[in-house]
């Protein structure tokens, strides 16, 4: 018997199912982080074994970002359109299956078709996913909600950071990474049995092709996304690189690498979640956005001119509170002047031009890698197009607060 959204049981029942599935929706995402991270922390042993250079571990990653990037926008349009939980599961489930396929592959051409595809179905996670999280927020609170996607993703490379070096140094590589993605198997069918959509208004159920290409008009869109592909950017660049750039350039361990990730991803995690909360409180996100940007810009540069181990641990700390620090505050920007009724396509969107710029970015570090080698270059670039995105941070400021302006008229 099914219960009208609006009578009082149904609205007391609200709050369980929203701490419910946010609680779901996060420890999916720690699972996803797990094998999401195991590719960047575990490329030293992969190259070893699938004999492949840094520009073809490059293009592992740029073909997992590339059909990700490509599944982004009919990923948000679909969330929005048929509602994000099912998605979710499709997108969990799909990864992980694929993630099980890539511990027996033995030959690179197959570890790049299995790539491509999985980041097909990881695509179908993101923006259902923060919809899915925001959706049981208030408006006020949305650039918090957003984080917590993130938040999840960084606990994931915690763990992972942790105990994957000691599972590979007693089972192997293959061996641990079919080990995570059976956690992620698992993970998907238990938030299929307890997750819940919140019931939307009629008016939000009716999103068609043409609020898409709408989208298209809206210069903030565009700016927006030019962030987004700055912000990605330098993430990939962290990210999938920085274990390399730790044992190739630096001479660490696996095992000492995966404990320098373990804690960048501990200052990662909550900074997610302190800057939503920082720019809910100010109200201003571009000057969250900008700030951060304006500290990577710095960092990234030492990076590669630090030799000094300990000061290369307190700029890789620096750099990972501030990394992802502007997430939530970039998604929301879209949803508050745009509303919440497109939130999924706006948002994958955005996304797809974020997943552009990681796409690029992890095959050009590994060739400058190739041929100069070392990483030096790569991050000297990588804090020019922080500047750049500094630069658009302010242009965002001006245009959000003529949107806003025009809302309230």
């Amino acid at each position: 018997m099914s219960t009208n959204p609006n009578t009082p049981a149904a609205t007391s029942a609200m709050p369980r199912d929203g701490v419910n599935t946010v609680s779901l929706v996060v420890f999916c995402q720690i699972v996803h982080g797990i094998t999401f991270s195991a590719i960047p922390l575990l490329l030293p042993l992969i190259r070893e074994d699938l004999q492949i250079s840094f520009t073809q571990a490059g293009m592992l990653s740029a073909a997992v970002t590339l059909s990700y990037a490509l599944g982004q926008i009919p990923a948000g349009f679909l969330s929005d359109r048929l509602g994000p939980g099912r998605l979710f599961f499709i997108g969990l489930l799909g990864w992980s299956a694929l993630s099980m396929c890539f511990g027996l592959i033995h030959t690179f051409w197959l570890a790049m078709l299995s790539q491509f595809v999985a980041g097909a179905f990881r695509a179908l996670m993101f923006a259902p996913g923060l919809a899915l999280l925001a959706s049981w927020f208030p408006p006020q609170r949305r650039a918090t909600a957003m984080s917590l996607y993130m938040l999840g993703g960084f606990a994931g490379t915690i763990v992972l950071s942790l105990g994957g070096p000691l599972l590979t140094s007693l089972y192997g590589w293959r061996a641990a990474f079919m080990m995570f993605a059976a956690l992620g198997i698992g993970a998907a069918f238990l938030y299929k049995a307890y997750a819940r959509e919140k019931p939307r208004a009629p008016s939000q159920q009716h999103v068609a092709l043409s609020d898409l290409f709408q989208l298209f008009r809206f210069p903030i869109m565009w700016v927006c996304s030019g962030l987004q592909f700055v912000r990605f950017s330098v993430v990939t660049s962290f990210n999938f690189w920085l274990p390399s750039l730790l044992v190739a350039d630096r001479g660490l361990s696996v095992q000492t690498a995966g404990l320098v990730i373990a804690m960048s991803a501990a200052f990662t995690a909550p900074s997610n979640t302190i800057g939503g909360y920082v720019s809910d409180r100010l109200k201003n996100p571009p000057l969250v956005i900008g700030g951060a940007l304006a500290i990577l810009a710095c960092t990234s540069t030492l990076l590669v001119l630090t030799e000094s181990i300990p000061l290369l641990l307190l700029v890789i700390a620096v750099s990972s509170i501030f990394l992802q620090f502007y997430f939530g505050p970039l998604f929301l920007v879209p949803v508050e002047v745009l509303g919440p009724r497109i939130a999924g396509t706006a948002t994958g969107f955005s996304n797809l031009f974020a997943n552009i710029g990681g796409f690029l970015t992890a095959y050009t570090l590994g060739v400058i890698k190739d041929h100069t080698g070392s990483f030096t270059w790569g991050f000297v670039g990588i804090s020019g197009i922080c500047l750049v995105g500094v630069a658009l941070s302010v242009v965002l400021a001006r245009m959000r607060r003529r949107a806003l302006a025009a809302q309230t008229t």
